[in-house]
């Protein structure tokens, strides 16, 4: 069960595929590895060799599912895999991607980021139909709806159709014994791209993958886009000519890795700006700047240029812990944040603080921060949020589903969050911001913040079960 203490909220899935490179898993490992922060609660590989697939996947990080031996197995110069964080009741092995199909038509297996808003409709369907689910990840839909077909035709067209089908988010790869093909959704909710490495190519779901295998990157999947990796190269198909750039706005804000580009823009760069914009727009009187690690830092050392107030390194976090730690009562919660984040009272004791963080969710731990710096010796805590306010809930694949979750949801005077959380100011930055930190560009999904959905709903924003995330 997600755990409502914990300051984070999480991005659903990372996927990574090699074509037409040796030892593909082995790359396939380390790209996973990258991307250990879009999913730390299981992982898999399939590779493809002449023809057999071989596939390992385990609950757990990268480095605990896979070794030297199994690594071994995954033979072949083709593979994709897949990294999970898993929301309520959503666990489990039977979860863990990538998934692994047997058809007549021929053998696939299936890697995807995102959330489909309209899976409910889609396993009534299906189901209807024939349909067997083994797992109660919406990413198994897209399996089905491809191999319904039973013709002879070109496996592009089975998948084209399924395509049409679905609306949400996603990130997908689908690998056949001879091909990868690489699906992004058509509003363009999440990020896909493809990078050259040797004679073969990589896909990632972000570009600090390609760095550590040595890939160079090409370009990103184009919103309603299906890029087929085969020996021939890559090739181009539109499966919806409705296309827009509608990234989620959390990946520039929280989610994606400072190194990573996204359509573009560098991410570290965005929240930089976000922080001298957050300057421009909630200006304070203080002596030093300290960003909430590890995704608010480049947005601290932004206001603390745009300032010329100095940034210094006044919360320490533990990363080692977090994970596996177990709070079996409410006074060792109490002390979770203390063993994660850490103030330094020879910095900040006496001092007038700005603290710069990404988000409030839920509001608990920014509570904590606030009495911790408190105790030791801060004068005033001006907290700023390099992001607007989340007020709606998100459906494509962040797990905070509810509005019970969100503290400026229960709370419309935002005068009383900043009450709760025991700041001495609290100023969130605008929508307009976020849109010039990405140089500008026309389309963002800020759903979260405003509550305009770029997609159908299909079900009651308040009855969407949150269990059916990827």
């Amino acid at each position: 069960m997600a755990n409502y203490q914990d300051r984070q909220i999480h991005e659903e899935c990372g996927v990574f595929g090699v074509f037409g490179v040796e030892k593909a898993a082995s790359l396939t490992y380390y790209g996973l590895h990258s991307l250990q922060h879009r999913g730390q609660e299981g992982c898999g590989i399939v590779s493809v060799d002449n023809r057999t697939f071989h596939r390992v996947k385990g609950e757990g990080l990268v480095t605990e599912v896979f070794n030297e031996d199994n690594l071994r197995t995954l033979t072949g110069n083709m593979a994709i895999g897949h990294v999970r964080y898993s929301t309520t009741g959503g666990g489990g092995i039977d979860n863990v991607q990538p998934f692994m199909f047997m058809h007549s038509t021929g053998d696939f297996a299936l890697a995807h980021n995102g959330n489909l808003v309209n899976s409910f409709q889609l396993k009534t369907f299906l189901e209807e139909r024939g349909s067997l689910f083994h797992s109660t990840s919406d990413s198994e839909i897209f399996a089905h709806l491809i191999k319904k077909e039973t013709d002879s035709r070109d496996r592009i067209f089975p998948i084209l159709e399924a395509l049409n089908m679905v609306e949400g988010a996603f990130a997908l790869l689908i690998m056949t014994a001879s091909k990868i093909y690489a699906c992004r959704d058509k509003h363009g909710l999440r990020p896909l791209s493809i990078g050259k490495l040797g004679d073969g190519y990589v896909v990632s779901s972000e570009t600090c993958a390609f760095e550590v295998v040595g890939a160079e990157f090409i370009r990103d999947v184009a919103p309603g886009e299906v890029v087929i990796i085969d020996v021939n190269g890559l090739q181009s198909v539109d499966y919806s000519k409705f296309k827009h750039y509608n990234m989620c706005a959390m990946e520039y804000v929280y989610f994606a890795r400072p190194d990573s580009d996204i359509e573009g823009t560098n991410v570290h760069a965005f929240r930089k700006e976000t922080g001298r914009m957050l300057y421009e727009e909630a200006p304070v009187d203080a002596d030093i700047v300290v960003g909430v690690p590890d995704s608010s830092l480049s947005a601290a050392i932004g206001y603390s240029e745009a300032s010329g107030i100095p940034y210094e390194m006044g919360l320490i976090k533990n990363k080692y812990v977090g994970r596996t730690f177990i709070q079996p009562s409410q006074e060792l919660r109490e002390k979770g944040v203390r063993m994660k984040l850490s103030p330094v009272r020879s910095i900040v004791e006496g001092k007038r603080l700005v603290i710069v963080d990404d988000s409030i969710v839920r509001g608990t731990t920014s509570r904590r921060i606030v009495k911790m710096l408190r105790q030791s010796g801060a004068k005033e805590i001006h907290m700023r949020i390099a992001s607007p306010a989340i007020t709606h809930p998100c459906f494509y694949g962040v797990d905070m589903s509810t509005y019970d979750e969100l503290i400026c949801a229960r709370e419309k005077d935002l005068e009383a969050v900043r009450r709760l959380i025991g700041a001495d100011s609290l100023v969130w930055l605008s929508p307009e911001a976020l849109y010039k930190a990405a140089g500008g560009r026309k389309e963002l999904c800020i759903a979260c913040f405003n509550g305009r959905y770029p997609t159908a709903l299909y079900q009651s924003i308040h009855d969407v079960n949150k269990d059916k995330k990827c």
